[in-house]
C-alpha cells in the first residue's frame, strides 16, 4: 500500500524541481526527503523520478502519483472544511423522534427555531409508533426524542433534559352529576365507565398507577386512537376520562374539563439526547429551543 505521507513528499519534489528545494519546503532535511522517495519507489515497484542536471524530474508513474497525491491532498482539504462546519453547526443532520401531542406544541416551534439558526442543518423528524420515542434512541435511530416519564428507563450514553410537567384532568360529558365540582377527587370516578385514549406505555401507566393510589381500576368501555376523537366519546355520554393537559388544547364544545386531585396523575415529558450527540452545536440548540417551546406551550387551565 502507498504510503500517503510519501505522496506528499513526491508532489513538492516534483512542484519544486529538486530535492533540496522539496526539503527547505516540508521542513526536512535533503536525505530525509532522499529516503522518503526511495522507499515510495520500493511500494510503487518503479521509477519515479529521475536526475536531470541538478534537478529532477517525474517519470510517467512519478507523474502519476503526483496527479494523484494532488487529489488526495484536495479531498483532506475539503474533509477538513466540512468537519470544520459540522463541528460549528453549519452543517449536518439530526434525527428527532416524538409522541403526537408533543408534534405541535413543542418539537414545531422548536424546529423552527433551529432552522433559523442553523439552516445548514437537515431534520429527520418523525412521529413514532407505537408513542415510545425512546426505543428509537436505544436502536440508534434517533439523536433526540420527546419521551414521557423516562427517568427510569434512561440509561447510560443519554441524557435527559425535563420540559414540562403535563397533568391529566377529568374529562366529563355536559350535565354529569360531578361537572358542577371546581376539582374532582380520583376516587370519584372509580364506578364510572371508561373512555381509554392512551396505548400502553408511560401515559397509560400514569393514569392506571394513580386510579390504584386512589383504591380502584378504570373500567375501560371503549379505546379512541386520538384525544380529540376520546373528547367525542365522553360528549355522547359513553364514559368518562382522564386526558392531559396539551391533549386538551382543542376542547369538544360537548364535554367539562375539571381538575383532579388524591392523586393528581401527571406525566412528565422530557427531551432525551444521546451523549455522543451533545458534541453538536446545532443538537445543544435544540434542546434549548424544546425547552423554549415548552415554557410558552405549558398545559392549557381547566374549565
Amino acid at each position: 500500500m502507498l504510503d500517503v505521507r510519501r505522496l506528499q513528499v513526491l508532489r513538492a519534489v516534483v512542484t519544486s524541481g529538486t530535492v533540496t528545494a522539496a526539503a527547505a519546503h516540508l521542513g526536512y532535511t535533503p536525505s530525509a526527503v532522499s529516503q522518503q522517495m526511495a522507499a515510495l519507489e520500493k511500494q510503487a515497484g518503479t521509477a519515479l523520478l529521475e536526475r536531470v542536471g541538478r534537478g529532477v524530474r517525474p517519470t510517467a508513474a512519478g507523474l502519476l502519483l503526483t496527479e494523484h497525491a494532488a487529489l488526495i491532498s484536495s479531498a483532506v482539504a475539503q474533509a477538513e472544511t466540512a468537519l470544520a462546519d459540522l463541528r460549528a453547526g453549519r452543517t449536518g443532520r439530526l434525527s428527532v423522534r416524538y409522541f403526537a401531542t408533543a408534534g405541535s406544541t413543542l418539537v414545531a416551534p422548536a424546529l423552527a427555531g433551529l432552522r433559523t439558526a442553523h439552516p445548514g442543518i437537515r431534520i429527520d423528524a418523525q412521529l413514532t409508533d407505537p408513542e415510545d420515542p425512546f426505543q428509537e434512541m436505544v436502536r440508534g435511530r434517533a439523536d433526540v426524542a420527546v419521551v414521557v416519564q423516562a427517568s427510569g428507563r434512561i440509561g447510560r450514553g443519554f441524557r435527559l433534559v425535563h420540559l414540562l410537567d403535563d397533568p391529566y384532568a377529568a374529562v366529563l360529558p355536559l350535565g354529569h352529576p360531578l361537572a358542577g365540582q371546581e376539582v374532582v377527587d380520583l376516587h370519584e370516578l372509580s364506578g364510572e365507565q371508561w373512555v381509554g385514549c392512551e396505548p400502553p406505555g408511560p401515559c397509560l401507566e400514569a393514569v392506571t398507577e394513580s386510579c390504584a393510589a386512589a383504591g380502584f381500576s378504570p373500567d375501560f368501555v371503549i379505546q379512541s386512537e386520538d384525544y380529540a376523537t376520546a373528547q367525542g366519546f365522553v360528549a355522547a355520554g359513553l364514559g368518562v376520562g382522564l386526558m392531559p393537559g396539551l391533549g386538551l388544547r382543542n376542547r369538544h364544545p360537548g364535554v367539562v374539563v375539571r381538575p383532579v386531585r388524591n392523586p393528581e396523575p401527571v406525566r412528565v415529558i422530557s427531551a432525551a439526547a444521546r451523549e455522543v450527540s451533545l458534541q453538536q452545536p446545532a443538537l445543544r440548540d435544540l434542546l434549548d429551543a424544546l425547552q423554549e417551546a415548552a415554557v410558552t406551550a405549558g398545559p392549557p387551565g381547566t374549565g
